[in-house]
This record gives structure tokens, sequence and C-alpha cells, in this order.
């Protein structure tokens, strides 16, 4: 007889294939004790249930941590909601969770559930209702009980950041009877009143502690409400519905004042690098303008008129040194030609051959004789000689031939 023999990981995947296949152990509610409870860096999350009669390993993974409103600890009584089946590696069984809630809060959370979605059809949730908080308010409205650490701890974060910021608070009750009307009426008067941004919430609790936060009465009013709101319930892994609605979500009270309330030392350091800053452009730019003052004034003295007066006085001073120069220049020139035409002219002057031994014979009508046919006999002639002339008439010419 043939016996079938089969590996470990097929008898494992056998048995997670009987798994899958169960309808009822993929889509399961089970509730128990919180037991072994780890937070891994990954962001996974390992724990037990647990009850009288045993424990089942669970697991919620990184990606399905949206269905875990609160932080789990050891001892509480949860439902959790998910699939089971087999991890092959180590042969065994557990519960892979996908939502987890408080066992005893079921029908709260349904309710909350049912709201939130028909809420979120209407549009109350969408993005484009949503008003910025200003960055710089002068008055912060607080709907909050008036005792109690959630107020506590506005009032100390806004005197640290700023304390010139007023704080004006609506003393309301947040959770039991007339809570809602409460909470509704301290939104609607700050409205009215005119804040800048409004906080409303409380401190942690139960999910029937912050239960007047999910009523659709509270939702409208945050929702109609012209002033900007940031909502600040309970712890960062409480949700409510005025979370949803708020245009700000605050994971605490303390949270909400540091949105709301801007650091007046930040804004102060702010200002005095800007000062600062300012102060050395303006420096700059007063050390640019007194150089192109300097320069203009530079400009300015080369082209003033006494500037261009006294460069003319001296241009006319210099073609005055020139027309000087020139002038003697030609009188030197004209001196040395004067002197050699007076030389010429001595060696023309008929005083010049006179001094030579000759002499100059004029007739009686002051014309010069040259030939004997000007002179008759018994003409009258002048005869000039060095020192003096002489009177002489004519008694005899004579012409002689020359072969």
């Amino acid at each position: 007889m043939t016996q079938n023999v089969y590996t470990v990981r097929q008898v494992n995947a056998y048995i997670k294939n009987m798994f899958t296949q169960d309808y009822m152990l993929n889509r399961i509610y089970v509730k128990g004790e919180v037991s072994n409870c780890k937070y891994h860096t990954s962001g996974h999350i390992y724990f037990s249930l647990k009850d009288e009669s045993g424990t089942i390993a669970c697991v919620m993974f990184a990606g399905q941590r949206g269905g875990l409103a609160f932080h789990m600890r050891e001892g509480q009584q949860i439902v959790v909601f998910g699939g089971i089946s087999v991890y092959e590696r180590s042969g065994s069984y557990q519960l892979y969770a996908r939502e987890i809630r408080l066992d005893g809060e079921g029908v709260l959370y349904e309710r909350f559930q049912a709201l939130k979605q028909e809420l979120g059809e209407m549009g109350m949730f969408a993005p484009e209702y949503k008003k910025t908080i200003p960055s710089f308010v002068k008055t912060v409205g607080i709907v909050t009980a008036p005792t109690g650490a959630a107020i506590r701890d506005i009032m100390n974060i806004s005197s640290r950041r700023n304390p010139f910021v007023q704080l004006i608070l609506y003393p309301a009750l947040v959770q039991g009877e007339g809570a809602v009307q409460s909470i509704v009426t301290g939104i609607q008067t700050l409205d009215a009143y005119g804040v800048d941004v409004m906080i409303v919430g409380r401190g942690g609790g139960s999910i029937e502690d912050l239960w007047a936060f999910n009523e659709e009465a509270v939702a409208r009013a945050i929702f109609e409400c012209e002033t900007p709101v940031i909502s600040a319930v309970g712890h960062e892994t409480d949700t409510t519905i005025a979370d949803y609605v708020a245009d700000l979500r605050a994971p605490t009270p303390s949270a909400a004042a540091e949105l709301a309330v801007y650091d007046y030392r930040l804004t102060e350091r702010t200002m005095i690098e800007y000062r600062e800053k300012a102060t050395r452009l303006l420096e700059q730019q007063i050390r640019m303008q007194r150089l192109r003052l300097r320069e203009y004034q530079t400009k300015l003295m080369y082209l003033h008129p006494e500037n261009q007066v006294r460069d003319y006085r001296q241009r006319i001073v210099d073609y005055e040194e020139k027309l000087r120069l020139l002038m003697e220049n030609s009188l030197q020139k004209n001196k040395m030609r004067f002197t050699v035409d007076l030389e010429k002219m001595k060696k023309l002057s008929p005083l010049e051959k006179l001094n030579q031994g000759f002499s100059y014979v004029e007739t009686a009508d002051r014309k010069a004789v040259k030939r004997i046919g000007q002179v008759d006999v018994g003409d009258k002639l002048t005869i000039y000689v060095t020192d003096g002339t002489i009177k002489v008439c004519a008694e005899e010419t004579k012409e002689e031939r020359h072969g």
C-alpha cells in the first residue's frame, strides 16, 4: 500500500487554503482583553486577545492603522474586526485586524460611522469649504469647560507665545445632558462677537465623554460658523465628527493654541532681521547715491560756466601768445627782408654811385641826361655830386662812336 507523504509547506498551505475559503473566518468580529501589545518601529501592531478560556495572536499592519482610533494598552477590552489566516512560516494561525474599537462602545461607534458617512455625503467635510486660519490674530474665542486641563493648556501656551493676544472663553458644558446645546450656543455667541479664530474642544476621555462633539447639531454649528474653527477634542488618537467639520484639526488643546496664536518672539526676531536687512540695504543705497552724487558734482564742476569761462580765457591767452609769437616771427622775417632789400637799394642808390666817384646830370626839366641828343649847346644842366650840385651851361656836345 502506497502512503502519501507531504511536506510541512504543503500541509501549511493546505490549512491556509481552508481558512481562506471559510467566509466567516475572513470577516469576523472577535472580542477580548489586550495582552502583549507591542507597537513595532515599522508601524505594525502585534498583540494578543485573551479571555478566560484562551488566547489568539493578532496583528494590525501599518496600512490598516486608519481603523484604530485610540492607543491600545494592556488590559483593554476591545472588539477586533478582521480575518483569520495561517502564517505558513510558523504554521500558526492569527487574526489580521482591519478595525479595532473598545468593547461596550459598539452602538456609539456605529452611530459615529453612520453620521460621518451622512455628513460626508452632504459635503460638510469637503476641503473647498475649509477656511484659512489667520496668521496674525488679536482675539481667540474658546468654547470649552471653564475648569480642566484644556483651558489651562490653552492659556499657558498662548501667554508664552504671545501675551498680547486676547483670549475670550465661553464656559460650555462639554459632556452630559445639555452639553450639545451649550457648545452650539458658545460657537454662535463667539461667532457673533467677531473673534479672529475659534478653538472648540475639551480634554481626553472615553467615547461617551466625547460624544457631544459627535452630534450633528455641533457639526452644523461649526460648518455654518463664519469664524475659522480649530477643533481640539481629546488626545491625538481621539477623533470626532467635529474634527472632520472644523477648518483645522489640532491633536490636543495645546496644539490648537500653538496653531491659533502666532509666536510673538519669533515674529519679533523676524522683524529685527527685516529691520537689520532694511538698514543694510538703506546704507548700501545711501553709499551708492553718495558715489553717484560725487560723480554728478564732478561732472557739474567740469560743465560749470565758470570753468568754461576759465577754459575760454586760457584758450584766449594761448591764442594771444600764439598770435604774439606769430607777429614777432613775421616782424623778424620782415625786418630781415627789409635789411636785405635795404642793402639791395643801397647798391642801386645814385648816392652810392656818387660816393664811388660818379655824378648825376639832369636837364632843366629834371630829366636825367643819358645821351648826347638830350643836350643842346647852351642848355643849362645840373650836376649832382656827393656833397652838392653844380649848375653848368653846355658849351659843346661831342658824340663818340665806338667802332
